[in-house]
């Protein structure tokens, strides 16, 4: 799929106490050990499996559903599928996903989305959906960490791997939406603590 625009980002959207908030929140449920596609709790307890999770993915997240912040953070991501002229047929969205990165801690390469539908008893709201966009909010102050960037990332044939950067959304209370199957990846941190909030907008599978 040839995209006009691969992400779209509004800087310094959201106010600092909305930011404030969010964290407050995140913090107060457990955080638990991030994990990817294949994962279950049970693997977490798995020496090997762990080790083989961090190499991919090391965070701590916990899941948010309140519907003050989904009712905000809808807003721009419709006016984002809209401009950027993407115009997927969205439908729902997901819990939210608080995410904090300590010293070291990262996410390399990966898409949100894959190419199989919901198939899951627990979750049957998104049966037969697949992701489609995906939001991230910056929610800590630049000053407060260092590293942790979010960058994008393009491949073509016989050519070296293209890494876009999105300076803009460094600030806090930024927001950037993009299609749920371009790659990304968060840089480790060298210092500080990041926190971002994370939104999934499902619906029916492309045609």
């Amino acid at each position: 799929m040839i995209l006009k625009n691969d992400y779209y980002y509004y800087s310094e959207a959201l106010s600092h106490t909305f930011c404030n908030d969010i964290i407050k929140m995140g913090n107060k449920i457990n955080l638990g050990q991030a994990r990817t596609g294949g994962y279950d709790e049970k693997d977490l307890l798995n020496k090997k499996k762990l080790k083989k999770l961090k190499n991919i993915r090391d965070s701590f997240v916990s899941f948010l559903d309140e519907w003050w912040i989904q009712r905000i953070l809808k807003g721009y991501l419709i006016h984002a599928n809209r401009e950027a002229q993407w115009n997927f047929d969205i439908d729902l969205t997901e819990k939210m996903q608080f995410t904090r990165y300590a010293h070291n801690q990262y996410y390399h390469w990966h898409r949100d989305g894959w190419h199989q539908p919901y198939n899951n008893p627990k979750t049957p709201d998104l049966n037969g959906r697949i992701r489609k966009l995906s939001m991230v909010v910056q929610l800590s102050d630049p000053n407060d960490y260092t590293g942790g960037e979010l960058e994008f990332g393009w491949a073509e044939p016989s050519k070296k791997l293209k890494i876009m950067k999105v300076p803009e959304f460094k600030f806090k209370g930024s927001v950037i939406v993009f299609p749920s199957f371009i790659f990304h990846r968060v840089r480790p941190v060298l210092s500080g603590i990041r926190y971002s909030l994370v939104l999934w907008s499902v619906g029916a599978p492309f045609k």
